[in-house]
């Protein structure tokens, strides 16, 4: 009896014990099933290409500024009142159109007397030549000498001199552009006086415009006359292009040197428009590869290479660089497949799967 009771008390815990371990077994199964789940997740997803030799583009990049090849500063050269003003800035003009006018009642009236001054004087010479015994209506049978003592004394010289300066006033009193251009830097105003000393407005010829900026000491040996660029607009707009004109045979405090371009059109561009410049240079093959590939690890630069799954870890030396892609000088060879993204966080062997392409 005691050995029955036994029994039946051992047999809830042996009950107990069997659900217990049963339960142990699964949450290990699903632990570990979870731990399986969880490394897949946490493996980096990379994209790679295969490395080989290829053309390599040296590009010098600087900042600039547009610059008009060809303006003209516009001076009145007489101080009278603005009487009319035809332009303003921005527009575009055409060779010999009219920019602006002054008042004529004080040139016209300088014109008239200075007419009578030169038809009083023609008198006078004639006086002269007469009081010599010469015609004064066969000028060519007199002699140099005395024709010249003749002007002199008759003051004929000076009054042909002082007609041709008001005709010339005149012709200047009405501004007119030298050549096809835009307008700028207008000054002054209808019925104000005209300054002599400043010019009243620029004529820039945005058909022929360049640019200058520096480049490096370093940079001279890739840039030369003749090389080309590309400019890009700070505030957007087109690219333009262009030719090395000339480069300054001097090296300023900081390093640099001054090189001027001429541009191809100058659509859209505006003297003084601050732009980036680019030149390129083919180099021929280089081993190179995108500058996304190249990470830093405990202060210098690490590739990695994909390899069974697994992200090799390799130092590597850059040599010349572009906007986009470094030369690799050491560290990798031709034919190994290298991983261009996902390498941010990567350690050597990690392992890794490839991001699928469409």
């Amino acid at each position: 009896m005691r050995y029955t009771n036994h029994i039946r008390m051992m047999m809830p815990v042996a009950f107990f014990a069997m659900i217990s371990c049963s339960g142990h077994e699964k949450m290990q199964s699903e632990d570990s099933s979870s731990t399986l789940q969880g490394s897949d997740e946490l493996t980096a997803e990379v994209d790679t290409m295969t490395l080989w030799s290829a053309a390599f583009t040296n590009d010098v990049v600087s900042n600039g500024r547009i610059k008009a090849s060809e303006y003209a500063d516009i001076n009145f050269r007489t101080s009278e009142i603005i009487d009319d003003i035809f332009v303003h800035n921005g527009q575009h003009v055409k060779k010999g159109q009219q920019l602006a006018r002054l008042n004529m009642f004080k040139l016209d009236a300088e014109k008239t007397k200075q007419e009578a001054a030169l038809a009083q004087a023609r008198l006078e010479m004639q006086d002269v030549l007469i009081g010599r015994g010469y015609n004064p209506e066969d000028l060519s049978s007199v002699p140099d000498d005395v024709m010249k003592l003749a002007r002199i004394r008759s003051g004929l010289e000076q009054a042909e001199t002082n007609y041709n300066t008001i005709l010339k006033d005149i012709e200047n009193a009405t501004l007119t552009a030298p050549f096809d251009g835009v307008v700028a830097n207008v000054k002054g105003s209808r019925r104000s006086m005209a300054s002599m000393s400043e010019p009243f407005c620029r004529i820039i010829n945005d058909n022929v415009m360049g640019v200058e900026f520096s480049i490096l000491e370093s940079e001279l040996s890739y840039i030369h006359p003749g090389s080309k660029v590309e400019i890009t607009p700070y505030n957007g707009g087109d690219k333009h292009y262009g030719t090395v004109s000339e480069i300054n045979p001097m090296i300023d405090e900081s390093g640099h040197v001054k090189v001027n371009a001429k541009l191809n059109g100058a659509s859209g561009l505006i003297d003084g428009m601050n732009v980036r410049i680019r030149s390129s240079q083919s180099l021929g093959d280089r081993l190179i590869v995108p500058k996304s590939a190249v990470v830093l690890r405990t202060g210098r630069q690490v590739a990695f290479t994909y390899e069974d799954g697994k992200a090799m870890w390799n130092y590597v030396t850059t040599g010349l660089e572009n906007l986009d892609s470094y030369e690799i000088t050491d560290g990798l060879t031709e034919g190994v497949v290298l991983i261009i993204s996902g390498n941010e966080n990567l350690a050597h062997e990690a392992p890794v799967k490839l991001i699928e392409k469409q």
